[in-house]
Parts: structure tokens; sequence; C-alpha cells
């Protein structure tokens, strides 16, 4: 009979075999996949499908939103400072309008899945339906979330995405009346998928107390997401309408982002909702795309530990000059939350979010912080105009100081690309329909083959 020692050494061998493998042959795929990248310029290929410009290669058309970076002057195009709309508003209109009245997700959600802005009546109603679909199925925290818990949320919230799927008997009902009960119940329970999902893994890999809160039916969804994180429930009026602006501002963008485009993309193929939702749950995850604001908080971080008196201004640009160098923080040359692949001068959602993250800054007693994100924000436009060539200007972006509200609301860091996709879910959600409604044809875009044919060599021969 084999011991447990010697399993535990042929378990051990077996993954020294295995990573020898991968790692061999890993290098030689590299070797093998590489394309001199002058072929791309040579034909007229856009990496990333966009121009050495910046501009997207067009591939749709959209009625949800717009974004505008560049005004046309004399028949020049001409950075300017950013603009969005959502159905036709300015974003900055919208925020004006439910500030300091009512919390704003439910009243945005309703505009751009319906393309209205609605009445009193027409609101309590959408809230009142989101609110009875604010339910998962009997038992499925315990037998699904629970179960294999990943530090990961994004994942953990994939999988749950998918395993809902289960319970629904018209999973295949792509009418469009059908699409939209699925799209309204995924945005009601994303918020419990996403903290119950933490609270397990904090529970079984970290050791932490666990506690499940219901959400209530009657909060907006800025509410319930801190009524649940919370162990005592309890969160100030200010959070909650912080958190309330994050999740309007990023509820949508344009359409040309990569997961909304995902959400398009597999809609294309006749796919369910819950595998479309999914698959933009992958492509939001990435660090180039949902990721971005936790880079800023560990870049923060580092600054701190790494110079030796961070209110000093001469210090912080210093170090920031270093980042850029390539000789500090990941040593990647970025300042995170700085520039954005549309906007030049500003981004309007880092413009509405600064002030209202001062207040935040003041209530929590962080001040002192908030001034250093203000300096860095400023230094780093002056240094990234010094040190390299940007063609459209450079500003801070909203992830700038998303990730800074989310750690004065005491939010883990697992959370913050979830707490992303809780809003963007909305703008999924409208372009989905909009594509089902008016394209109804699969995308099939072209790769120029560079292959080299072959004759075939029999296995003797090779």
């Amino acid at each position: 009979m084999t011991s447990r020692s010697e399993k535990i050494i042929a378990k051990e061998q077996k993954k020294e075999s295995i990573a020898k493998y991968v790692k061999e042959y890993g290098a030689l795929c590299s070797d093998v996949e590489k394309v001199d990248p002058r072929l791309y310029d040579e034909l007229g290929i856009k990496r990333g499908l966009r121009d050495k410009n910046g501009n997207g290669v067009l591939s749709g058309i959209t009625n949800i939103s717009k974004i505008e970076a560049f005004e046309t002057v004399d028949d020049k195009k001409i950075p300017c400072d950013g603009k969005l709309w959502y159905r036709g508003y300015r974003i900055e209109e919208l925020v004006e309008g439910f500030s300091n009245k009512h919390f704003g997700f439910n009243e945005i959600a309703y505009l751009l899945l319906f393309d209205n802005l609605p009445n009193k009546d027409e609101l309590e109603r959408f809230s009142h339906v989101l609110g009875q679909l604010m339910v998962l199925p009997t038992n499925f925290t315990r037998d699904v979330i629970m179960k294999a818990p990943s530090k990961d949320i994004m994942n953990s919230m994939t999988k749950s995405v998918l395993t809902l799927a289960s319970y629904d008997d018209k999973i295949a009902d792509n009418s469009i009346s059908n699409i939209l009960r699925q799209c309204m119940s995924l945005i009601s329970v994303f918020p419990m998928l996403a903290v119950y999902g933490y609270h397990a893994y904090n529970h079984y890999e970290c050791n932490g107390s666990f506690y499940i809160h219901r959400p209530d039916p009657n909060l907006s969804p800025a509410e319930n997401i801190l009524l649940m994180l919370r162990p005592d429930k309890k969160y100030s009026d200010l959070e909650a309408r912080v958190l309330d602006l994050a999740l309007v501002l990023h509820m949508e963008h344009g359409g040309g982002n990569n997961s909304t485009f995902t959400t398009r993309l597999v809609s294309s193929a006749g796919s369910d909702t819950y595998s479309v939702i999914a698959a933009a749950l992958s492509s939001l995850k990435g660090p180039k795309h949902g990721g971005a604001n936790i880079k800023v908080v560990e870049m923060i971080k580092d600054l701190k530990e790494n110079t030796a008196d961070w209110h000093d201004e001469g210090e912080v640009k210093k170090y920031l000059s270093n980042v850029v160098d390539k000789k500090a923080f990941d040593k990647k040359g970025l300042i995170y939350g700085m520039g954005h692949a549309v906007y030049s001068i500003s981004d309007p959602r880092a413009t509405i979010f600064k002030s209202f993250v001062e207040k935040l800054a003041v209530e929590k007693g962080r001040e002192e912080d908030y001034k250093l994100y203000s300096s860095v924000e400023k230094m780093a436009v002056e240094l990234i105009a010094e040190k390299r060539h940007i063609y459209k200007g450079v500003s801070a972006n909203v992830d700038f100081y998303s990730g800074f509200v989310y750690s004065m609301l005491d939010i883990p860091t697992e959370l913050y690309t979830p707490i992303f996709a809780m809003a963007r879910i909305v703008g999924w959600s409208a372009h989905r329909i909009e594509e089902m409604v008016n394209v109804d044809k699969i995308m099939r875009p072209a790769y120029v083959s560079v292959m080299k044919e072959k004759d075939y060599v029999s296995m003797e021969e090779r």
C-alpha cells in the first residue's frame, strides 16, 4: 500500500514534470507565434482595433450614449474638455438632477434601458420590480456562492451568473421582453453575488467572520451594498450618495469599450443573456479595463512607502518622475489613473466625482490623502507632457479617484472591479437589447493570414 508521504512526493513530482513541460513549450509558443510588427502597418491592420491616433474602428451604431473628446475647428481636430451623454442628456445635467434629492441609480438605469427619463410613477414601478427581482434561488448562496470561494470575486460572479441560467426555464428565449426580464434580474442580484462572494472568500480563505445580510428592496443599490458588506449594516447618507454617484458614472461609456463590445459580440451569435453577461464580466476583469483603480491605490501606497515625506511636493514629483522613467512602482512607466483611450483634456466623470470625493474625505478625516491625490493629478499631467509625446493631451480619469473613494468606504480591494460590474451591467443590458433589435447578424471580423504552406511529413520522416 502506498503511504501518504509517497503520495505527496508523487504529486509534487507530477507538478514539477508539468511545470517543466509548459515552461519549455510556452517559450516555443512565444517564438512560433511572433509576427513581424511592421506587417501591421504594411497591411493596414489596426492593432487593438484602433488607429495610431487612438480612434476606434467603427463596428456599429448606438443610440445609448456618446463620448466627445475633440472638436473640429477650421477642419482640424482639436482636443477639448471631455463630454459624455446618456441617451442624449449630458452626464452633468443628470447628476445635478438627482444629487441631494434622491439616489440616481434606478432613475439612470431606467433612462438607459428605455430611452426616457421616468416620471415619479414610472420610477416607483421600475424600482418596485427591481426590488421583487432582488432574490436568489433557494439555497443558491450556500450551494453555489459559498462552495469553492475565490479571492477573484469577478470569477465567483461569473460562476454564479452561469449557474443562475440553470434556474431559468426560458434561458434560450431571445424575445426582447424575456431578455429584459433576465437583464433586470441580473441587475438586481449583482450586488448580492459580489458581496456574498466576498464574505465567503473572507471567511473560508482569510478566517474572517461570516455573515449574510439580506438586502432591503426599498433601498437603493448603493445603500444595499453598504448594508450587506458591513457587520453592523450602518452607513452615512453621504457614504451612500457618493457610492451611488460612482455607480451612475460607471454605468455606461460609449459602446466601444472592451466589455460592451464583448456584450454585442456574444449577443450577435444568438447566445443567451447569462452567457453574454458572463463573457462581459470576463472582459471587464482585465487590469487594462476594470481593474485600473486598484493599480492607483497600490501606486499611492507605494509612493507613501518610498518617499522620505509624502507631504513634500518635491519628493512626490521625484517619485512620479521615477515612475514615468520605469524606475519606480511596477516599472511599466505608467502613472495609473492618468490618461484615457478616448478623452484628452478631461474626463467629465472624474471632474464630477472630484467635488464629491473631497466632501467624503472631510467626513472621513482623510483630507491629507485627498491633497496628495490632487497633487499627484497636477504633477502627473505636467510630467507626462514633459516626458512623453502625447498627441491628444492627458488628464485624470474616473479610476484615479474611484479607488480612493472605495478605500474611504472601507470596501475591500477584491470588490473594486465587481462594483464597476454592478454599474456597467446596466449599460451591457441596454447594448444587448439594442444589438438584438437592430442587427441580427453575427460579427465575423477578418484576419490576414501570414501562414506559409508546407508539405506534409509522415511520422517516420520527421
